[in-house]
């Protein structure tokens, strides 16, 4: 029976910005620092890990091989032949998968394979988001999408919102345990930076800022749109963090607006936080999120919260306390309480401490442990 202080925990998961990259690599790093070996298996190094040494810590990258015979290597069967790899070589405990596709497919049949030479490795999938709720629904996918989930020792989900659709759309009986996110307040923690908020904003503006990966469903035109209403209300700059498929849109609406000379486009920060600690106002207009990492990640640095009242929104933001919730599109609704709260030095204040109190709920230290107990219950089932 392996030590339950000393796990070796495989993390296979997205190496991107993107919300399960993210939570994966965190809980990763939190994992290592308490003692667990961790192997991460992606197909580069996730970048929240940074270019530093971490003890305890080891990548595996999957490296698809290009044959003229493939328009599309098969990443899938790489995948699955990294993970027979490092389970046996480095003797993992336990794979943690990270997003369904192609992730929990990949692992089942990994598990299969070990089977057939008679080794055993419980698998956990986590789902975040889109692996359900949009990429998952697909008909092509989704009888896949639902085994695979299926065959898992155990499912977890980021929100109760995540879980029900779960259910409600694939049909699934097996239980999924919610593990909400959760906030390092090692790292995201309001820092003093007078002189760095003064360098974007010498007139006393007020900052709000947006952080995403610039596909459709974030809406970043209705940050952009909410702004130039609070701009014509107050001075004010704008920070988009991050990137992706809208961004030249994105930089073609602010040119009609003539918002330029007041929108700052940052592109992709892996310092996220230093950005955060000098913001008014965050504001996530999203048609769909299934927990919202990057508005939690605001309000764990005293930031107030603007966002639509969807997804896993509702059970980290508290209308009317932490922020305000609005309808999809709603961006006279969304400017409206923007600009009173901006307004109202007492109330904003208030709303910073509130804020900050409901992300300490989802401190790392508070979630952590529900992961450590899963993964031993599921190594002490095959044990």
């Amino acid at each position: 029976m392996p030590d339950k202080n000393k796990l070796n925990i495989g993390i296979v998961c997205y190496p991107t910005y993107g919300g399960s990259g993210v939570v994966a690599t965190e809980l990763g790093l939190a994992l290592a620092a308490k003692g667990h070996s961790i192997h991460f298996i992606s197909y580069r190094q996730p970048e929240r890990l940074g270019p530093h040494y971490h003890n305890n810590i080891s990548v595996h990258e999957v490296r698809p091989q290009n044959y003229p015979l493939f328009e599309f290597p098969p990443y899938e069967l790489t995948l699955i032949g990294k993970m027979l790899e490092v389970v046996k070589f480095e003797k993992l405990d336990v794979l943690h998968v990270h997003y369904a596709i192609p992730h929990a497919f990949s692992a089942y049949n990994a598990k299969l394979i070990l089977a057939s030479e008679g080794l055993k490795i419980p698998v956990i999938t986590t789902l975040h988001g889109t692996d359900v709720t949009l990429v998952g629904k697909d008909n092509s996918v989704a009888p896949v999408v639902k085994y695979s989930m299926e065959q898992s020792d155990y499912l977890t989900a980021v929100s109760e919102f995540l879980k029900e659709e779960t259910h409600q759309f694939f049909g699934i009986h097996k239980e999924i345990h919610v593990i909400p996110n959760f906030i390092d307040f090692d790292k995201f923690s309001k820092k003093q930076f007078a002189h760095f908020k003064t360098s974007i904003a010498p007139n006393d503006e007020k900052i709000i800022v947006h952080v995403s990966n610039f596909r459709k469903v974030k809406r970043v035109q209705d940050v952009i749109k909410t702004f130039a209403k609070i701009k014509a209300a107050m001075p004010a700059k704008l920070l988009l963090v991050g990137d992706g498929p809208e961004r030249s849109k994105m930089e073609a609406l602010c040119r009609e607006l003539n918002l330029c000379d007041h929108i700052r486009f940052i592109g992709k920060l892996s310092a996220v936080e230093d950005i955060l600690s000098i913001a008014d106002l965050f504001i996530l207009p999203s048609e769909t999120e299934s927990f919202g990492l990057a508005a939690l990640e605001a309000m764990a640095c005293e930031c107030p919260v603007i966002s639509t009242n969807v997804g896993g929104f509702p059970e980290i933001n508290i209308e009317g306390k932490t922020g305000y919730l609005t309808n999809i599109g709603d961006v006279e609704k969304m400017a409206e309480v923007s600009i009173n709260l901006l307004n109202n030095k007492e109330l904003h204040n208030q709303f910073r401490v509130n804020a900050f109190k409901r992300a300490q709920e989802f401190s790392l230290d508070k979630i952590l442990p529900f992961y450590e107990s899963l993964y031993l219950k599921a190594v002490e089932e095959i044990h």
